[in-house]
């Protein structure tokens, strides 16, 4: 294979995991069975941008790419918010709980990530970015429209101090998520 599949994030810590999995539960018990498909808490993240697939060839040029872009960035904290869903609730496709803290670091790095990729061939993306933690797609969203995704969400930090290149192989029990190379901010 030539290709792996690939996305660049911000890790999140085990605290922000556990907690986040636990409010999950919290709903998949307040709506009908099968009807979304959570994140499996240890895969959630942040994702700065998805690649698609990639080419292994390509992997020394975003790992250059990537720990310059880290050198010239402070590290920065953001932290969890209010949950909602995409696009809106009458039509809910993805659930997310959203992240606010230092936004125009976090955007300023996704400009630089997103401006060194166009040089290395990928296309240019068109929406803005509003951080947030993807924690389950709707398969079913007659089953939830007009649910209410609201919950006490403890604001905890999430430290940004590197970004991760991680390879994403789908299988039928979900993704499994190896991380190719990490990139440090400044302290």
């Amino acid at each position: 294979m030539s290709t792996f599949r690939a996305f660049i994030a911000i890790p999140l810590p085990d605290e922000v995991q556990t907690f986040v999995g636990a409010l999950c539960q919290t709903w998949s018990e307040q709506i009908p069975d099968r009807t979304v498909r959570w994140v499996k808490p240890q895969l959630m993240h942040v994702t700065l941008r998805f690649l698609g697939d990639t080419k292994f060839s390509s992997l020394p040029a975003l790992v250059e790419v990537l720990d310059g872009i880290g050198i010239r960035h402070d590290a920065f904290t953001l932290h969890l918010d209010r949950p909602g869903c995409f696009p809106n609730e009458k039509r809910p496709r993805v659930v997310w709980v959203g992240l606010q803290g230092q936004l125009d670091a976090a955007r300023a790095l996704k400009q630089n990530i997103d401006e060194a990729l166009v040089l290395l061939g990928w296309e240019r993306e068109d929406r803005s970015f509003r951080p947030h933690l993807t924690v389950g797609r709707v398969k079913n969203s007659r089953n939830v429209r007009g649910y209410h995704w609201e919950a006490d969400v403890d604001p905890l930090t999430i430290a940004v101090k590197e970004i991760q290149l991680i390879e994403s192989v789908l299988q039928r029990t979900g993704p499994v998520y190896t991380v190719r190379h990490k990139s440090v901010l400044r302290l």
